[in-house]
């Protein structure tokens, strides 16, 4: 990880006729997003990837010219972004485990010219350990993982591009509840070690207790924001509905 930087958001409009978004996310720190289904955590946390242009606004990073604009930006400017759905828009089921891992950094992987599969294995242990990763083999299909092991082979991938800021979109969605905690002890260190991480999720109890604060969504704008004492539950979902707690 290089040095940490923060990431501002300044008037992002993420739909026509909405408020403007302003946000500034720290090294260290984890935000939350929380919404009904289709109220705008998911536009905006793919805007901050590169992956949706906003209708207006910037998504800047200390030190670096010009806004996050694409997602080839994105990474060029420390951000990771791990899909919501693994299956669909992430594992590359023909490949094995240790092909799923490298395929954003197989540049890494070059010695003297040529592609080095033992770099690539040396590259993959410690994110293996790190992160539980259970295969038979660092060369198995990687369809023959549970889907959380799937998860963790797609966040080491994320990883390995030594991100400052990781954007985690429902991560812990379809795992079971032994990878779960695995994933939360992760967060909670790469957060301890200066990373910044916004998680979407849809399950309100993990944003509470994985978040420093949470940004709630309604009708494609920041609605609400909590922290400390003021984030629970009932505050929450009053502000998913419209409604004071």
């Amino acid at each position: 990880m290089a040095e940490a930087k923060a990431l501002h958001v300044r008037g992002l409009v993420i739909a026509p006729g909405v408020d403007p978004i302003s946000q500034t996310i720290v090294p260290g720190e984890i935000v939350g997003l929380a919404g009904l289904d289709g109220h705008g955590q998911e536009r905006f946390l793919r805007a901050l990837a590169g992956l949706d242009r906003p209708v207006a606004g910037e998504i800047a990073i200390d030190g670096k010219a010009g806004s996050i604009t694409s997602f080839r930006k994105a990474v060029a400017g420390g951000i990771a972004y791990l899909p919501r759905d693994r299956r669909s828009t992430g594992i590359f089921p023909t490949q094995s485990v240790l092909d799923n891992f490298a395929i954003s950094t197989v540049s890494n992987d070059r010695r003297f010219g040529l592609l080095s599969f033992a770099a690539r294995r040396r590259r993959y242990e410690p994110y293996r350990q790190r992160l539980s990763i259970v295969a038979p083999r660092p060369d198995a299909a990687i369809t023959t993982l549970s889907g959380g092991n799937q998860q963790k082979v797609l966040l080491a991938r994320a990883l390995a591009l030594e991100p400052n800021f990781l954007l985690l979109n429902d991560p812990t969605r379809g795992v079971d509840v032994a990878t779960r905690h695995v994933l939360y002890d992760v967060f909670r260190g790469l957060a301890a070690e200066g990373m910044a991480l916004v998680i979407l999720s849809s399950e309100i109890e993990e944003i509470l207790l994985l978040c420093h604060r949470v940004l709630v969504f309604r009708e494609q704008r920041v609605s609400a924001e909590f922290s400390g004492a003021d984030m629970t539950t009932d505050a929450v979902i009053a502000a998913m509905f419209g409604r004071a707690a």
